[in-house]
């Protein structure tokens, strides 16, 4: 895949639609490209977070540890934005995440990802955006598996 081609399937991410194309083409030419197989994990819950992933194609589970086992909490898809908690808040990673199908992921490392948010502050707020919404979301699922288990 081209620089350009990597570029463009950054742009249609909400976080980076609105970079200029030649920073778009420096974040595709500084991330790293990689290939999943279905079932291998890209990162587990626990660890030290470095990079946040794109994925470019494929599905992922997103999985969290609780006393009775792992639980899918999201399954994530192409152009979906995973692992940013853990390198925007200095925390382990929250999830594990795993290739659900072959998967392929631009890997942006921490310091590439601090530098985009202090140039574009337009960024920070498209993060927060997608924060929140996972947040909503969890909170709906807290919700309804509380009332299944009361009802």
């Amino acid at each position: 895949m081209s620089l350009q081609e990597e570029a463009e399937i950054l742009r249609r991410i909400p976080l980076f639609a609105k970079l200029e194309p030649a920073k778009l083409k420096l974040l595709a030419f500084t991330s790293r490209r990689l290939a999943f197989e279905a079932g291998q994990v890209l990162f587990n819950q626990g660890e030290f977070g470095d990079s946040a992933y794109i994925i470019v194609d494929g599905a992922a589970e997103v999985s969290i540890e609780t006393p009775s086992g792992p639980i899918v909490v999201a399954t994530v898809g192409r152009n979906a934005i995973i692992g940013e908690i853990a390198i925007l808040c200095d925390v382990p990673r929250t999830a594990t995440v795993t290739a659900k199908t072959a998967l392929q992921a631009l890997r942006i490392d921490k310091e590439t990802f601090f530098r985009l948010v202090t140039e574009f502050p337009q960024m920070a707020v498209e993060i927060m955006r997608e924060l929140a919404q996972r947040l909503e979301k969890s909170n709906q699922q807290l919700r309804a598996a509380v009332a299944a288990r009361q009802g």
